[in-house]
């Protein structure tokens, strides 16, 4: 299991995206995160954390849970049931720049269950797509606007993300 990230790349990785969010967007003026319920969540704080100590200005942060958005629940008639947790947004998203953050981008239909679930919520002015890594293999044309780090993969191999907050670690490993 070669390790594709270490705790120091993810940190000036996670730096870096941050610049770049304020460039593009000339600021942090209207703009919210929201992360993909679990380590989108803690990517998109860490990212609040990088954007105030930038330009000093707070961004909301929200998380955003997509269980029942899944395309892929109903597909088998007997199973474990999902488990549903909270979403926590509690801004208004209207005619706001929303950067939705998730930890990989792979098929592409996790994030449109993301943004299934967000327009739910209101109507944002515009919708950017954050993520740590992109693996490639998209069944939706689907392309993230700020990527941590493009790693081309076969759909045998599987991509960690393991964070501090949720798995006492940061790194990205490739199996």
């Amino acid at each position: 299991m070669p390790v594709v990230m270490d705790a120091d790349r993810i940190g000036r990785t996670l730096t870096r995206i941050a610049h770049e969010i304020v460039e593009r967007n000339k600021g942090v003026e209207d703009l919210a995160l929201v992360g993909i319920r679990t380590r989108g969540v803690h990517i998109a704080r860490r990212l609040a954390r990088s954007l105030k100590e930038i330009t000093g200005d707070e961004v909301p942060t929200g998380a955003l849970d997509i269980t029942l958005y899944r395309d892929d629940l109903m597909r088998h008639a007997v199973g474990p049931q999902p488990l549903v947790r909270r979403t926590e947004i509690l801004f208004s998203i209207d005619d706001r720049k929303v950067l939705l953050v998730d930890d990989v981008l792979y098929t592409g239909r996790t994030t449109r269950a993301a943004l299934d679930a967000l327009i739910d919520f209101g109507r944002p002015r515009s919708i950017q797509l954050v993520v740590l890594v992109d693996r490639g293999h998209r069944e939706l044309p689907i392309k993230a606007d700020y990527v941590g780090k493009n790693l081309p993969t076969s759909p045998e191999e599987s991509i960690q993300v393991r964070l501090m907050e949720s798995d006492g670690q940061d790194e990205v490993v490739l199996q």
